[in-house]
């Protein structure tokens, strides 16, 4: 069961943290270059007195002008590297992140990005709350570089804990409550992790690969060597012939043995500590459900699409059921793409920010629908995240984790002039 008082010590921090853009998204009716600071926190209102009139229903944001909307994505784990965020401490409030970061999880977040060492950074307790951080600081230097992205943003979707990140950019969570599930979510996920020897594998496959029918052979492989309920299945659908297959290592073994017959071009090992999003992770659903269950969730403020099946959150509820049933489902990110992007033949598209460490969701956006990447850009353009372009060894992951050894991304010109989108 989960302290009550851990999850009161994150919401005593909300007032600290509160004139952060990334909390209450107050900029979307700020003027240009203004501060989410210069706005007071909405006053409650007034309760109503008995047998009173039902208040009138509130009235519903106006509408944005379509000639220069913008969406948001935000990475998730596997983004990561030694010396993220050391561009980002200059920017408005984004030294106050991580000092409230520090006392909800019990450690220097801010140190364990800049300097390291790596191999604690890459663990998933740790890399986690620094990706949710780390994006939500980018989207603070995104807000004084280019705060009309910030204002006009109509949409936004986060790669698995990228998604609350996205949640607290819309206004449906707290950053410093969102940070303690996002903690919870990495322990549990660590332990879950470490009941038996499991992974993850990106594969790239031929046209003609079957992946659901390849998980099923690596299944019944694994009966035949005497394991009981072995697990096996696509974990992350990243673009057209891209998936990352997770489930015991027995059954990735017999994945990459038998990649040709199977119809794979490439696969590769991923440096992770377990089979996340699969079945494998169900120990970890209750502790995260329980601590969702004590912090306050809102209705978003902008569409926000579910990694669970690539739809938008409708409420409360529908928010803290997808959280929890994203752990042990698949991350559907290019069913997400293309409902973000689907238009008419004709209509332009939104500018994408990929705000937060690493470029692998512009990779995958260029993928699944190369006109939407024409307006791509990273949070600040030709910058990564933390103001250093990220290492050799940084790049290589980024293109291993989705397949793409030998791609890279092609600059898109700078910031062009959005045209109408819906």
């Amino acid at each position: 069961m989960l302290a009550s008082v851990a999850v009161r010590m994150a919401a005593s921090s909300r007032g600290k943290v509160r004139s952060l853009v990334s909390l209450s998204r107050t900029l979307s009716t700020n003027k240009p270059g203004s501060t989410a600071g210069d706005y007071p926190p909405p006053a409650e209102a007034p309760a109503s007195p008995p047998n009173s009139e039902p208040a009138a229903a509130p009235q519903r944001r106006p509408k944005k002008d379509p000639s220069g909307c913008s969406v948001l994505l935000f990475p998730g784990q596997g983004s990561q590297f030694v010396g993220m965020g050391r561009g980002l401490l200059k920017y408005p409030n984004v030294k106050e992140m991580f000092t409230v970061a520090q006392k909800i999880l019990g450690y220097d977040l801010l140190s364990l990005c800049l300097e390291g060492p790596e191999d604690e950074l890459q663990k998933t307790v740790h890399c986690q709350p620094a990706v949710f951080v780390t994006s939500l600081a980018a989207v603070e230097r995104l807000n004084q570089e280019n705060p009309k992205a910030i204002e006009m943003c109509v949409a936004a979707a986060g790669f698995s804990v990228g998604e609350f990140a996205a949640l607290v950019f819309s206004g449906a969570m707290n950053f410093a409550e969102a940070l303690y599930a996002v903690k919870v979510r990495a322990e549990t996920m660590q332990k879950a992790s470490e009941l038996v020897p499991s992974g993850m594998l990106s594969v790239i496959g031929r046209p003609q690969a079957q992946y659901n029918y390849a998980c099923l052979q690596a299944k019944e492989h694994c009966k035949s060597l005497g394991m009981e309920n072995p697990v096996c299945s696509v974990a992350n659908y990243l673009f057209p012939d891209g998936r990352v297959i997770a489930g015991h290592q027995q059954a990735l073994d017999f994945l990459q043995e038998n990649s040709r017959r199977l119809k794979f071009m490439r696969t590769k090992t991923l440096p992770v500590s377990g089979a996340f999003h699969t079945e494998l992770m169900a120990s970890a659903t209750e502790p995260l459900r329980e601590v969702l269950r004590q912090v306050e969730v809102r209705r978003p403020e902008i569409s926000v699409y579910s990694n669970v099946d690539g739809k938008r959150y409708m409420n409360e509820s529908h928010v803290r059921r997808q959280l929890v049933k994203q752990l042990v489902s698949p991350v559907k990110w290019e069913q997400t793409l293309h409902e973000i992007y689907e238009r008419t033949q004709g209509q332009h598209f939104p500018h994408t920010y990929e705000v937060g460490p690493g470029r692998q969701l512009g990779a995958t956006l260029q993928k699944c629908n190369r006109k939407a990447y024409q307006t791509w850009s990273e949070s600040v353009p030709g910058q990564v995240s933390g103001g250093l372009r990220e290492s050799e060894a940084g790049l290589a992951f980024c293109w291993h984790t989705l397949g793409l050894a030998g791609h890279r991304l092609k600059p898109t010109g700078g910031h062009r002039p959005v045209q109408p989108c819906h």
